[in-house]
């Protein structure tokens, strides 16, 4: 179950979004939104600092608290944060479907082990989907999942949230991500699966996940199309 200063994250987050708190103005007191969530202040305090970790709001001395977020062109993936496609579709109001194209054991071998870090003969569960963001293939996702750590997997989860699978399901506690962002040229198994058009190259993001006990178990490749990919982070300088 989420903390309660998360689901305060997540309200005031959907106001940002939705315009109710605009950008560029202060959010209500704090005074005022333990009053209005009937909670300490501490807890305000913790949604806020997420607010601010995820680039929302930056608090300014002796004013409050002022939003800095804008809404985007381009659909956007979460760099900093662990966030599932289906949750990446819901912040970017996209319609979007998700179509399995391979699902099968295989068995770790050197190379495998080479490419993703799980251990060389370790069982694993690779999934290939096709990501359709209003109704156009723009993104190749291929994961590689340690078998013991997803019982239960199908296709047809696959197809809708692997991530609310884990969490909900079997309670995995996802916690940290590792990722590379390379430009690569298009493969002929990408123009098979992507509707690609003219473009001769895509954007390719690696992730390794880890629970919270440290262990990782899965890697991801995903590789998107270039007008369909604009990635962000964002980063608050500390003091010197």
């Amino acid at each position: 179950m989420k903390a309660r200063y998360d689901r305060i994250f997540t309200d005031l987050r959907a106001q940002i979004e939705s315009g109710t708190f605009p950008y560029q103005e202060l959010l209500p007191s704090e005074s005022s939104l333990t009053a209005t969530y009937d909670c300490s202040h501490n807890t305000i305090r913790r949604a806020l600092a997420l607010l601010r970790e995820k680039g929302y709001v930056q608090p300014v001395q002796g004013k409050g608290v002022r939003v800095i977020w804008r809404p985007r062109e381009r659909a956007t993936f979460e760099v900093g944060g662990v966030e599932s496609f289906r949750e990446s579709v819901a912040r970017n109001r996209l319609t979007a479907e998700t179509r399995v194209s391979d699902f099968r054991p295989v068995v770790c071998d050197k190379r495998l082990a080479e490419l993703t870090g799980h251990p060389e003969g370790a069982d694993l569960i690779t999934v290939e989907r096709v990501r359709l963001l209003d109704g156009r293939a723009g993104i190749l996702d291929r994961s590689y999942f340690l078998a013991d750590r997803v019982p239960g997997l199908t296709p047809q989860i696959a197809e809708g949230s692997i991530y609310t699978y884990l969490e909900d399901e079997l309670g995995i506690e996802i916690s940290t991500s590792k990722r590379t962002i390379t430009v690569e040229p298009a493969t002929e198994h990408d123009r098979a699966m992507l509707d690609l058009g003219d473009a001769d190259y895509l954007a390719v993001m690696t992730s390794q996940t880890f629970d919270k006990q440290g262990l990782m178990f899965e890697f991801t490749t995903s590789r998107h199309h270039p007008e369909m990919f604009c990635f962000h982070d964002t980063a608050v300088r500390s003091a010197v």
